[in-house]
């Protein structure tokens, strides 16, 4: 090959190699999101205009936006709890939850820090499940709850905090029940009394305590520990008198129905 046409193709290698790739290059540019600032104020109203349409999503990634090109304004802070409130609506209770504890790691002394505790309380009450299910969530609700109650008593979530624990306390001891009940059909005494004890020592305030004693009297009872049956059924009738669970511990410990269980008086004859 003459020397001028080598020199030639070394030339115009690179150059169609270029050629080749450019167009990837360019491809590759158009691609990308340009960055535009734009104002606070906008930014803010928009996202408040997705999270009114109900677009829980886009209002997040708006209200992310808002942080993201104005991280030191008064809207950054108000942005991170409307992107937390966004997901809890979309039922993203994790991004929720990670979001506020963010807000709440970053602004301890913010004066919505109140409500970002009651909210991340609402995202694990959300998730409350079946007795019969896990009930990690009931937990964490349960934990959260008593911190809004303990940190802010008197604001305006701690009421309805109060209430709802009160809720949560008695799914947990809804769910000791149903353990203690298999472990019994299974003649399991002695690990359905653990669950029947955790509820009278740990849920005293709940409604399934009149049952776990009566359950109690059943499995001392069935393992042949009377005294133990008659002083559990003693509190229970004590606590107790008028409930149908005193009457079937008392025929199971006594052998016949309870005093006035024959004939249960209404609400008249109580008054007269």
């Amino acid at each position: 090959m003459p020397q001028s046409l080598c020199m030639r193709s070394q030339f115009f290698r690179p150059l169609l190699l270029l050629l080749a790739v450019a167009p990837f290059i360019v491809g590759c540019g158009d691609t990308t999101d340009k960055y535009v600032e734009r104002p606070v104020e906008v930014l803010y109203n928009q996202a408040m205009d997705e999270l009114a349409d109900e677009n829980y999503t886009k209002a997040a990634q708006q209200f992310d936006e808002v942080e993201r090109q104005h991280p030191y304004s008064v809207w950054a802070s108000k942005a991170q709890l409307m992107a937390a409130y966004a997901h809890y609506e979309h039922n993203k209770f994790d991004e929720a939850v990670v979001a506020l504890d963010r807000f709440i790691q970053l602004h301890p002394s913010h004066k919505d820090v109140a409500y970002a505790y009651y909210l991340k309380a609402l995202c694990y009450y959300e998730q409350i499940a079946d007795v019969e299910r896990d009930q990690k969530a009931t937990e964490q609700a349960l934990k959260v709850l008593q911190e809004v109650v303990d940190r802010f008593p008197a604001s305006r979530y701690a009421r309805d905090a109060k209430l709802k624990l009160d809720l949560t306390r008695d799914h947990l001891a809804g769910k000791e029940m149903a353990i203690g009940r298999y472990y019994q059909r299974d003649h399991m005494y002695l690990a359905a009394i653990n669950r029947y004890r955790r509820v009278v020592e740990n849920y005293q305030t709940t409604t399934h305590v009149p049952e776990a004693m009566e359950r109690l009297t059943e499995c001392y009872t069935a393992l042949g520990l009377a005294d133990e049956a008659h002083k559990i059924g003693a509190i229970l009738g004590y606590n107790y008198p008028g409930t149908d669970w005193y009457a079937d511990s008392y025929t199971l410990i006594e052998g016949q129905n309870a005093p006035g269980a024959e004939k249960k008086s209404g609400w008249f004859d109580w008054i007269w």
